[in-house]
């Protein structure tokens, strides 16, 4: 038998129905937007977080325990205590009741003082006072009024609040008002404050080892944290050691090993760098020699300008390969090294203006820092007619910002320049003199103090160089 099928031919030509999503919210996404606002307000430092985490569950735990503690210990133990004061308060309406008494009601009274604690009148049938207002929240108040109810029936007023250390009760009988006060303490478990400083002053205790304790841990990391920052901004950390937790210990003789490799790795690459430019030059020294005894003329002075570019180059490119790593961090006064850029500019012929805000005292290298500004200053003066110079030091940030008002970079461009050797032939006029390394060698020296070089269009329309750097 054939297979057979029908088709509905409104049907024809129409796409098959695609599954609709669901709208709103869901768990998933309110799980990552809970967590993550979380995130944002949780304390950012390690000792915080530290502390965070051994106090919280601590505090909890003890939350949950006094809740529970005074939820069925207090609320029992009060319970039990308004059930013995309205007992015997019961037995006593039951004699008063049930007996003939004297007209003062002397001897009951006695017996209920003597006996039970309690405190008893027998008043005229006068009405009840208005309720008072109840506490929001009273284990007394509810404990009472439930006994009485259950043990007595009878109309009653009590009041908890009236005097601290005394409880009044008023019930109504046939003919009379039986007025009874009693010791708070009789019908309240009073105690529970010795819980709560109990409670609070081990919590205490336990925070100040915990804060103590964890400090001690932690120091070791931020000393770790503090020298790695200060060895990658070029400053020495010679007191630093291992020290703490085992864990930490060698973390910290891997950090003092890793340093001491570069060091020496620097050291040996400085001194192969001394004795390849005392060698070159001790060559170019002949070259000169010779040129100035061969006399003069065109093509002597062609030969002397080559080797006087020589000699720049031959500088140039030792001071990128050393990199004025052997130099000593200090405190630097920023605007009077801002002064003698300046100063050293406008002797050239140059027309520059600088300004400097903040604290002007800097811990850095000066010969290193002053270098890579005087290598951007002088990469604007080869392209522009107007330098400005401006400095500004605030919440830990030292920024230096040179303007100028030349051809300007493209901005596809601004990272390559950077490089070693490269050389911008579209923008930069290649006749000019260079050896392609100033910016390289600037940037070099503001990455050796853990910042950097950023390049950005100039308010002017030329080239703005900013180095930040921390300080």
């Amino acid at each position: 038998m054939p297979f057979e099928t029908s088709l509905d031919d409104s049907n024809l030509g129409k796409s098959p129905p695609q599954p609709v999503r669901a709208s709103g919210w869901r768990p998933l996404d309110l799980w990552r937007q809970l967590t993550k606002a979380i995130g944002e307000r949780m304390p950012k430092g390690l000792f915080a977080r530290s502390i965070l985490i051994v106090v919280l569950p601590m505090l909890i735990l003890q939350t949950v325990v006094f809740w529970v503690f005074m939820e069925r210990h207090y609320q029992l133990v009060t319970r039990h205590l308004s059930e013995a004061v309205v007992g015997d308060i019961a037995a006593i309406i039951g004699v008063i009741e049930a007996y003939p008494q004297d007209a003062n009601y002397d001897k009951i009274t006695d017996i209920a003082k003597r006996d039970m604690n309690l405190s008893i009148t027998v008043l005229p049938p006068d009405p009840l006072p208005p309720p008072t207002e109840k506490p929001f929240f009273s284990l007394l108040d509810n404990a009472l009024s439930d006994e009485i109810t259950r043990y007595i029936g009878r109309p009653f007023w009590i009041d908890t609040i009236g005097r601290s250390d005394w409880v009044e009760i008023r019930i109504q009988l046939d003919h009379k008002v039986l007025r009874v006060v009693a010791r708070r303490s009789q019908a309240y478990a009073s105690n529970s404050h010795i819980f709560v400083v109990w409670m609070v002053a081990t919590a205490l205790v336990l925070i100040v080892i915990a804060v103590l304790f964890l400090r001690n841990q932690i120091r070791p990391i931020q000393l770790l944290a503090s020298a790695a920052e200060s060895f990658g901004k070029g400053r020495a950390a010679p007191e630093f050691s291992p020290r703490g937790a085992s864990e930490v210990r060698k973390a910290s003789a891997a950090f003092i090993e890793m340093r001491r490799r570069i060091e020496r790795q620097i050291e040996q690459r400085t001194t192969m760098l001394a004795g390849v430019s005392h060698d070159l030059r001790t060559v170019l020294t002949r070259f000169r020699l010779s040129l100035a005894l061969m006399g003069s003329g065109p093509e002597i002075e062609a030969l002397e300008a080559d080797v006087a570019e020589m000699q720049a180059m031959l500088e140039a490119y030792l001071a990128f390969a050393r990199g004025d790593g052997d130099e000593e961090a200090g405190t630097t006064d920023m605007r009077e090294m801002l002064t003698s850029i300046q100063l050293d500019a406008e002797r050239a012929g140059f027309t520059i203006a600088q300004s400097f805000e903040g604290e002007p005292d800097v811990i850095l290298r000066p010969n290193a820092f002053k270098r890579c500004i005087v290598n951007l200053v002088s990469n604007a003066c080869r392209f522009a007619e107007t330098i400005e110079v401006s400095g500004r030091h605030a919440q830990g940030w030292l920024t230096v910002i040179v303007d100028d008002d030349g051809p300007g970079v493209p901005e596809a461009e601004r990272e390559n320049i950077f490089r070693p050797f490269y050389r911008l032939d579209q923008a930069r006029n290649q006749d000019e003199g260079g050896t392609g390394l100033g910016l390289a060698i600037a940037r070099d020296i503001a990455r050796s103090h853990g910042g950097d070089i950023k390049l950005e269009t100039a308010p002017k329309g030329g080239l703005r160089a900013v180095i930040r750097i921390p300080g």
